[in-house]
Formats: structure tokens, sequence, C-alpha cells
């Protein structure tokens, strides 16, 4: 350990994380608040459990700090492994809740591993990059690193739990800073796109679409650069028309009702405000009628009354803006916006790639949780039930989120430059 520990530490990370779980802990105390739950350190309380789940964590910020750094490199697949295990583990031992099989019980308290796999599949995904044998050129190494993010994600789905599955995508985004041809991330952004459209139009008249843009296309690029050859053209036009025409297969076949419902109410097919469309609908209300400065602390009508379902976990950010506002909405997500850069930031002044590839890692997932939640609960997004990380109520979620800071302060405060 640096003899200027303190002096090297992201004490900026440190505070944010803070204020974000006292933000937090306050806007569950007001979204439950009732009077069988009044008190803010009571355990069978929603912002209680939070509290006093926050204060366990925080214990490990010293050990994991005091911690040599090579440790989290050298048994990332002893976690990763363990991580698997658990997930496994649920199909026996688990408990259905929600409609999922995605946590054990523990007495009064639930543990959801798939949060903790974040962490495990993050550190091997590290170790993995940052070895001598990483080389993206080779199949097989690819190959190696598509395995370990789709083991936990396939799992995860089996439960099912989509919404826990899709953060694991952020991983991509580490793989892509680190090497990986960046056609992988056109080709998502192209099928993803594909895949909406299609849910919009008939697939007939998209596929004519496409053929008369890629012929467009086509032209204009030989009329600069003739000897482009024709066939990367023809592959892309083709495997576009032809997953065109699976999307209806895929969208009945894969995804269950209710995640078809929500698809089909965000991109406006159907109009539901009564049911699958109700928990969108009403926060969009109560963050709407927020204004600009807020309704104030203990005051939202809307989070009185109880109208947004979810609104401690999934639609926490409901209640800020509709007691806190645009300007205090604003301010969540500008912390938060400078808490992942700051991540980044620090990132690129490793000399060593483990702790920098991690730090990115968890930029990524927090990113992810970060986006799809605030996203949903504007109606941006579909619903897949995806927490605000130090906001929504959640032991297992902060708990996962607070090692995956504490961990990124350890290599930081470490760095060799």
């Amino acid at each position: 350990m640096n003899k200027n520990f303190l002096l090297r530490l992201d004490w900026l990370s440190l505070l944010i994380y803070l204020f974000l779980i006292i933000f937090g802990i306050t806007n569950i105390y007001s979204t439950t608040l009732s009077e069988a739950t009044g008190a803010v350190f009571e355990l069978d309380s929603p912002a209680g459990k939070q509290f006093w789940i926050f204060m366990f964590s925080i214990i490990f910020l010293p050990l994991i700090l005091y911690i040599n750094s090579n440790f989290f490199e050298h048994f990332s697949l002893a976690f990763y492994t363990l991580s698997i295990l658990s997930l496994i583990g649920l199909f026996i031992f688990g408990q259905k809740i929600s409609g999922a099989t995605s946590w054990y019980l523990i007495g009064s308290f639930s543990l959801q591993p798939s949060e903790f796999a974040k962490i495990a599949t993050s550190l091997l995904v590290a170790s993995s990059l940052s070895s001598i044998q990483a080389d993206f050129k080779k199949i097989s190494f690819i190959s190696k690193l598509i395995l370990i993010i789709g083991i936990p994600v396939t799992l995860i789905l089996f439960q099912p739990d989509a919404g826990s599955a899709l953060v694991f995508l952020g991983l991509f985004f580490v793989l892509i800073r680190e090497g990986m041809n960046m056609i992988t991330l056109y080709f998502g952004i192209g099928f993803l796109s594909v895949f909406i459209l299609t849910l919009i139009f008939n697939p007939s008249i998209l596929s004519f679409a496409f053929l008369i843009i890629s012929i467009l296309i086509y032209r204009l690029v030989i009329g600069y650069y003739p000897k482009t050859k024709k066939s990367p053209f023809i592959i892309v036009l083709g495997v576009s028309i032809l997953f065109s025409f699976s999307v209806d297969f895929i969208f009945n076949s894969v995804f269950e009702q209710r995640h078809r419902d929500r698809f089909n109410v965000i991109l406006g097919i159907e109009n539901d405000t009564q049911g699958i469309g109700y928990n969108i609908n009403q926060s969009k209300i109560a963050i709407g009628s927020g204004g600009f400065y807020g309704k104030g602390f203990l005051n939202g009508t809307q989070t009185k009354g109880g109208f947004v379902p979810e609104q401690h976990t999934d639609y926490i950010f409901s209640t800020v803006g509709e007691e806190w506002g645009f300007l205090g909405s604003s301010g969540l997500i500008i912390l938060f916006t400078i808490l992942i850069l700051r991540i980044l930031y620090r990132a690129e002044k490793h000399i060593q790639a483990f702790p920098r590839i991690f730090s990115y890692c968890f930029a990524s997932m927090l990113f992810i949780h970060f986006f799809i939640n605030i996203g949903m609960t504007l109606g941006l997004v579909p619903t897949v039930g995806i927490p605000l990380p130090y906001i929504s109520s959640g032991g297992t979620n902060l708990m996962a989120f607070s090692l995956m800071l504490f961990i990124y302060l350890n290599l930081d405060v470490n760095r060799l430059n």
C-alpha cells in the first residue's frame, strides 16, 4: 500500500457514491412512508433495510482497500466459478419471485446471485484481456470471451430475468475498447434497428426499402471508389432481408407475452394505459407533475397515492421527478454522468491492463443500469426490471455495486503511474 494512500484515493467517486446512497434512502423512505413503516432505521421497512445493508456494505471498504490489488486478478477464475455455481443452484434451491427464479431466501432476506455474477464476470473478462495470450485476431480467444460472458447470460435468461442478462451486454463495449473489431458493434446496432423497424413495418415493405437504400448507397460509393467489392453489399442486404422475415418468429417465440406487450406500447403499436402500459403512464405523469422545482420531499401526490407500482425499486426515478422536479432529476443524471466519466478517466491512467479493463467493465455496467432504468421510467425503453444503482431499493444490487466501486478504488489507488 502506498504511503500517500489517502491522497491518491479517488475521493470524488467515493463522495458521489455516498451522496447517491443517502439520496436513494431518502427517496425510498418517501416512496414507502406509511404508518407501518414510519421509522427510517427499522429493519422491517424498505428504507431501513436499505440503510442497514449499506452499513454492512461499507464495512468492506477498508478491507478491500487494503487487499493487494493482484488478489482480484489471481482469484478471478475462482470468483467466476463460484458465481456460476450459485446461478446453477437457483434451479434447485432458488425461490420464484415475480415470475423469476432469481433469488435465494435466507430468513427475511433475499439474495440475487446474478448481481454478484456481474462482478465475477467483469474480473474474469479483465483477467483474460490482460493476459499475454490476448489476441483478437484469434477465433479461439474471441470464442473464449464470448463463452465467459455467455454462460451467466444464458443461465440468467433461463430464470427468466432478461433485464439482468441485458446488463452483461455492456461488456462488449469493453471488448471493443480493447481491440475487438468495431464491425461487431455496427452489426449489433444494425440488427437491433432492423428488429425494431420490422415490428413497426411489414417485412416485405421493409425489405423493398432495404433494397432501394442499398442500391443508392452502392451507386454513391462506386462513384467515389470504383474498385469497391460488391460482395459486402450483397451479404449485408441479404442478411438484413432474411433477418427481417425472422423477426416475427423471434418476437413471438423467444420473448414472453409481457415483454411483447411492453415493446408494442413503447413503439406505439398498442395504446394500453390501464394494462401493461399502466406503470409507464403513471411514471410519466408523476415525473411531469413535478415541474421544474418539484413538489418537495414527502409531498408527491402520485407517490403518496401509490399510483406507480414498484416505485421504490424499478421506478424510483419517478419519485425523484415528482418531488425534486426537473432540477433534482437533472442533478441526479449529472452526478451519474460525472461518476461514469470519472471512472473512465481514471482507468486511462493505468499502465497495467487489468485495472483499466475492470474499471471499464464497472463503468459499462453502471451505464447500462443508469440508461435503461431512467429510460424506462420516461417511457423511452421497455420495462425490463433493472434497478437504478445506489438509488433503488434492493439489497443485493446495492452490495454488488458497492463492492464493484470498492474494487475500482483499490485498483485506482494502487496504480503504478
